[in-house]
């Protein structure tokens, strides 16, 4: 566009920075992740294959044939025959390794979740009844609460001392041990991932044009028949996005494995750890890049998945909800409310249970007596704890100061990122999974990266450039939360009416401008969810968090807990309840600004 011949000096350079203030912001952000994320990994990925500054694969032939980690694969890397191999997995006594248990464990979470998130989605999609809206609201709060807050609360529920057992004893019932069991594990990524399963099911069900349904019920289909062939094809492109969005999530998970199955049920990730912690840098690095491999490529997976059947939801007609309860129910109708009742207790198990558990044993002594003691631990603590020992208020201080800055550096990174992969250009898929990458790749690699890294300092030319534990914690936790920001932004900016957009460049306006006063007011609802996803996500990550708090000062509430736990559950659990007041009412101040929307 040209400059109009009256414009002055000023209006003329005015518009040529808002024409290349896209460009600029993209390089800004481009710059930021291959500083705080691409770099930092990619020091620590390299170990796995440089060895005494000599390149070699000696690290991941060895890991390969390990049957440590691969179990029975690792003798198909060793040579063997691929028919006695194969013949050797249907053995009941196979070995499957620290990876083969990894991937186990999250295909059996991932089937948890999308058993029960499919019924949340049918109830909040298809009837209608009071509270509905803030239900909807509240289905992703526990996808951000803090992973070792919940784990305090399965311990609260299901330990030997726990809700359930003391339930079970006053019905006559023999107790259970679902600690260091694989089923608690699986029960607690339900606990975090089927919310998001029934998040993405919803969106995708109420997106559903009932005008297809009807016109398949003129020409004689039945209801089975007309969901099976027309809301069911609608639907599953969602639940296939939960479900692949969940597998990735567990099978890099750290936290809920750590404190609910230990050592002996350890996951790829808790192994990094433990290899990080032992110095054995190498072999951490080679496990992690094995993780990366498979966890990047089911979400490479996913983005082309979603991409070729992302829909649409412009003119549509939602279908029309249900009452939940009618006024003359039908024997149908019946049969569906008392499943949705069966439903709900499971759900009350898996989702209340824990959190109502922490908060009793926060308010219970030994003796089971009511008391407050463990909150007057943490005054106490907060009073007069030594400087190297855990305090309330600083790791409250902390954790908001942390999120306040990660969520102001995510939320301008993320929308970025969601305006250049909205645009149609070549790369585009390239540009969207280098974006994603920080889902797929271990906390541990990106807090290892950065601490050796940035906090330990870094010579550019002749120069040391080095960054407080405090920085380095806040730009790890942009880095695990700007793509969420990406993938609430990017949906709105998608369903645009194009013709709004030309007609604004057709007017003079800059594309900076129109992204602007544009765009970004109509999908400002999605803006404001990922400020939400941003800020306590950030509150609650525990991953990264633990490697780089190492000064007395850099501790944030996860961190406190995962220390209080290690020495009394009381103190912890009290712990988790000022934690989950905390993100409770962030997450929730945040989301009310902004309103529904149609994001992850």
């Amino acid at each position: 566009m040209s400059d109009h011949p009256r414009d002055g000096p000023a209006r003329r350079l005015r518009r040529r920075v808002e024409g290349r203030l896209l460009t600029a912001a993209a390089v800004v952000t481009s710059a930021v992740l291959v500083v705080a994320f691409y770099y930092p990994v990619a020091t620590v990925l390299v170990e796995a294959v440089v060895v005494d500054g000599v390149v070699t694969l000696s690290v991941f032939a060895e890991i390969l044939r390990d049957p440590f980690y691969f179990g029975e694969l690792a003798r198909l890397f060793a040579g063997e025959s691929p028919l006695a191999v194969a013949a050797s997995l249907l053995d009941p006594d196979r070995r499957l390794g620290i990876v083969g248990f990894t991937a186990y464990q999250a295909a059996l979470s991932t089937v948890a979740s999308v058993a029960l998130g499919l019924p949340a989605a049918y109830l909040l999609a298809r009837f209608e009844f009071p509270g509905r809206r803030t239900l909807r609201s509240l289905t992703i709060v526990p996808f951000v609460l803090p992973s070792i807050m919940v784990a305090v609360g399965f311990v609260a529920t299901f330990g030997d001392d726990g809700t359930l057992n003391a339930v079970l004893e006053a019905l006559g019932l023999p107790p259970v041990d679902l600690l260091f069991t694989l089923e608690a594990i699986v029960i607690a990524h339900a606990f975090y991932n089927a919310p998001l399963v029934a998040r993405v099911t919803t969106a995708a069900w109420e997106s559903v044009d009932a005008s297809a349904v009807e016109t398949a019920r003129s020409l004689g289909a039945g209801p089975t028949r007309a969901f099976f062939d027309v809301v069911a094809p609608q639907v599953y492109p969602a639940v296939l996005t939960g479900a692949a969005l969940t597998f990735v999530f567990t099978f890099g998970t750290f936290p809920i494995v750590l404190a609910l199955g230990g050592f002996q049920l350890a996951t790829i990730e808790v192994f990094v750890y433990r290899l990080v912690r032992d110095l054995s840098y190498a072999e951490a690095a080679a496990l992690a890049i094995v993780e990366l491999v498979v966890s990047l490529g089911v979400l490479l997976s996913y983005l082309r998945y979603e991409a070729r059947h992302s829909v649409s939801a412009r003119g549509v007609r939602p279908l029309p909800r249900k009452p939940l309860l009618p006024s003359t129910p039908t024997p149908g109708a019946v049969l569906s409310r008392l499943g949705i009742a069966a439903y709900a207790g499971v759900a009350g198990v898996v989702f209340l249970a824990p959190i109502a558990s922490m908060v009793l044993a926060s308010l219970t002594g030994g003796d089971g007596a009511l008391t407050l003691d463990h909150y007057r631990f943490l005054l106490e603590r907060q009073r007069t704890g030594a400087a190297f020992q855990v305090r309330p208020w600083p790791a409250i201080r902390n954790s908001l100061v942390f999120a306040s800055g990660a969520t102001m550096l995510a939320l301008p990174m993320g929308v970025v990122v969601a305006v250049l992969t909205t645009r149609r250009y070549r790369g585009r898929k390239l540009v969207d999974a280098a974006a994603m990458a920080p889902l797929a790749v271990s906390g541990i690699v990106v807090g290892l990266g950065l601490l050796r890294g940035l906090v330990f300092g870094v010579e550019v030319a002749g120069w040391r450039i080095t960054v407080a534990g405090a920085v380095a914690i806040v730009v790890a936790h942009a880095v695990a939360g700007y793509p969420f920001v990406v993938r609430t932004v990017a949906p709105g900016l998608e369903g645009l009416d194009r013709s709004l957009i030309e007609s604004a460049r057709a007017l003079g306006a800059s594309r900076a401008r129109v992204i602007r006063d544009v765009e970004l007011p109509l999908v400002w609802p999605g803006v404001v969810a990922g400020a939400a996803f941003a800020f306590a996500i950030s509150i609650g990550e525990f991953t990264a968090t633990v490697v780089l708090s190492t000064g007395a000062d850099a501790y944030t509430m996860p961190v406190a807990i995962e220390r209080f736990i290690g020495r009394r559950l009381g103190p912890a659990t009290a712990m988790g309840v000022v934690l989950l007041v905390v993100t409770g009412l962030s997450f929730v101040v945040i989301e009310r600004l902004g309103g529904e929307h149609r994001g992850l």
